[in-house]
């Protein structure tokens, strides 16, 4: 099997064309597992397919390191647009088909990849400080003065109390170092630990600052995470609304190899 490993701020995946031979069956949970291991296969925060698509330039499928299929994925898929763009079948545009719907994705001139996410209209306000909402993926956002020393411990309370442990959820932790900066660290469900960067969590992070701040119209947040920086701009058009939502920030290529699969 031919694979890529691609990386955006720090969050890993492993890469593989499943278009024109079929290489990986989605199905197969244990193979994709030991794919993203860190010490027995690739090593991964997850692994996309890049698959043909009826209705967009190409499909993208994300697995979570545990090797179940996963929700949207905002790193992931800037990663795969600058995986098809390396492959030479995208131009610097394009519109990709995710399990959350189409998506615009842009290879800037900069190098940076932008993609635009879902539309979000369902923000929850449990206090001032922390909120629930879904970017492509269910994310909870804490606002604190400082962050926790152990983020997989503590992220890993919130995600299997008893509010969240059925479904799971992505827990947020976010410090305010500015008007519009902020920084954050992201425990991921499936993961089941800190991750150096989240991108349906950055952005919401953004949109929930934007609650916090009461920001209305066009607007761009600065995010700072462990494995570099990242952007969200948004308009906000209502109090729980927000459209045109924008993910931007470096997607690189790492190496690529091949794996022998027995």
């Amino acid at each position: 099997m031919h694979f890529h490993k691609y990386q955006g701020t720090g969050n890993d995946f492993i890469m593989v064309d499943n278009r024109a031979s079929f290489q990986i069956n989605p199905g197969d949970e244990a193979l994709i597992a030991l794919l993203c291991d860190r010490r027995f296969g690739i090593g991964g925060d997850g692994l996309i397919l890049l698959e043909s698509s009826d209705k967009a330039d190409f499909k993208m499928i994300y697995f979570n390191s545990d090797g179940r299929q996963g929700s949207m994925c905002g790193n992931g898929g800037r990663c795969i647009v600058a995986f098809a763009y390396a492959l030479g079948f995208i131009k610097s545009e394009t519109i990709f088909d995710a399990i959350d719907g189409l998506h615009r994705g842009k290879v800037l001139p900069d190098g940076k990849v932008s993609i635009q996410m879902s539309d979000v209209n369902n923000i929850s306000v449990i206090d001032d400080l922390k909120y629930e909402l879904d970017t492509g993926s269910p994310h909870f956002v804490h606002f604190i003065d400082n962050l926790p020393a152990d983020i997989k411990k503590d992220g890993a309370a919130v995600r299997y109390s008893d509010r969240y442990k059925a479904i799971g959820i992505n827990v947020n932790f976010v410090v305010v170092t500015g008007n519009v900066t902020l920084e954050i660290a992201t425990y991921e469900r499936g993961v089941e630990d800190e991750t150096y960067s989240c991108g349906t969590g950055v952005t919401a992070a953004a949109l929930s600052y934007s609650h916090i701040k009461g920001f209305f119209g066009e607007k761009t947040i600065f995010l700072s995470v462990k494995g570099g920086n990242l952007e969200v701009s948004f308009n906000r058009i209502g109090n729980h609304e927000f459209t045109n939502i924008w993910l931007t920030g470096p997607a690189q290529k790492v190496f690529e190899g091949t794996y022998e699969i027995f």
